[in-house]
């Protein structure tokens, strides 16, 4: 699963073990706990990567055989493709621009989402040692 952690400029991702139904337990006891309100409801988010990126085409290849259409991969214009998510939107209310958005992809998809991210992030080419 992958964990999107938005905040008030820019947003973090990583990979998870656990499941979703995990993760909206723990959610849920620390909100219920500290008296905070969480909304838990499905949605769909998007980011943006450098169209440019080494290993870009194995993420657009994984998205083609995602038959379910959880991932999605198009041209936002001549220098980003954008990469549309369905998940699970956690926050403290549904219009919060600041939460948790999870996905649970297939492996390899989401594999190279995080190493086309992390490279995004880092202009290291990443892939260029898995391939």
């Amino acid at each position: 699963m992958l964990k999107f952690t938005y905040t008030e400029n820019s947003f973090n991702l990583e990979h998870l073990a656990r499941s979703l139904e995990e993760l909206v337990t723990g959610r849920t006891i620390v909100a219920m706990r500290v008296g905070q309100r969480l909304v838990v409801e499905p949605t769909q988010a998007s980011f943006l990567l450098p169209a440019n990126l080494p290993g870009l085409e194995n993420l657009e290849a994984e998205a083609l055989r995602d038959e379910s259409e959880t991932i999605a991969v198009c041209i936002a214009d001549a220098e980003y493709v954008e990469v549309s998510l369905r998940g699970t939107w956690l926050a403290a209310d549904s219009e919060a621009d600041e939460g948790v958005f999870v996905t649970s992809l297939r492996d390899r998809a989401e594999f190279y989402i995080l190493k086309c991210w992390q490279e995004a992030r880092s202009g290291v080419s990443l892939l260029e040692e898995v391939d």
